[in-house]
């Protein structure tokens, strides 16, 4: 078995203080919202605190942890969030994971308290690279169940919203989470307007065929299949 290549203590903790500041800036968390987290070893990873605004943290306010949820490093009193569950839950999952990023992008947050997933075809990219994005039901901030319910959906997917509440995504590292959250938003801001223009126009199966045989080579191992449509045979 390959050996997991994890990051440094220091390398971690600066991609999590990039990826707090990167989603306060796009407007994905509000107030003291959101969760970034960062496996460092087999037993031990980093997280963010609670309490404190995602854009405005510093190294020192960051929490170790380690796999079982035991706090081992903290500063200032801090403590981590209570999301920290479904982190743990998702590093439970897979192997292949080793950070997870939880925030409320606003639109994929609209489709999140409205039940709808993110399974249409409509941009090739995503195909590939995201795939569908299903929905966690519904279950209270930091309860068992909402990290049961989030972590179910790893590794077959690439994230999930989160019924009446917002987004996760999970990756090889914290800004490969990021910017799988970013699709996750992005996506369902192109579906948005589709449905406001009145024009949902996914891809053809067969071209869905096609794009799926790319995540290989693009380093990509799962995401579902996207719904597309039947192409009518030639008259």
């Amino acid at each position: 078995m390959e050996a997991r290549k994890y990051p440094t203590d220091e390398d971690a903790k600066r991609d999590i203080i990039e990826a707090g500041r990167r989603m306060y800036v796009r407007g994905f968390v509000a107030g003291n919202d959101g969760n970034i987290s960062a496996r460092v070893s087999d037993t031990e990873l980093w997280t963010t605190p609670s309490g404190v605004s995602k854009g405005f943290m510093t190294d020192d306010m960051l929490v170790k942890m380690d796999i079982s949820g035991n706090v081992l490093e903290v500063s200032g009193g801090r403590k981590p969030s209570s999301e920290i569950k479904m982190h743990l839950r998702v590093y439970g999952r897979s192997r292949d994971v080793l950070a997870v990023c939880h925030a409320h992008p606003p639109v994929a947050t609209t489709f999140a308290a409205a039940g709808i997933p993110l399974d249409s075809a409509l941009l090739q990219e995503a195909v590939v690279l995201l795939g569908v994005i299903p929905v966690a039901e519904y279950a209270p901030p930091g309860s068992e169940e909402l990290a049961e319910g989030a972590a179910r959906f790893c590794p077959g997917y690439n994230g999930a919203l989160l019924e009446h509440h917002g987004a996760v995504s999970w990756g090889g590292d914290v800004m490969g989470a990021l910017y799988r959250l970013e699709s996750i938003e992005y996506n369902a801001t192109v579906a948005m307007y589709s449905r406001l223009m009145g024009v949902e126009r996914p891809l053809s199966e067969r071209r869905i065929d096609e794009l799926l045989l790319l995540r290989p080579a693009w380093g990509v191992s799962g995401g579902g299949r996207p719904k597309g449509i039947r192409e009518e045979a030639p008259k």
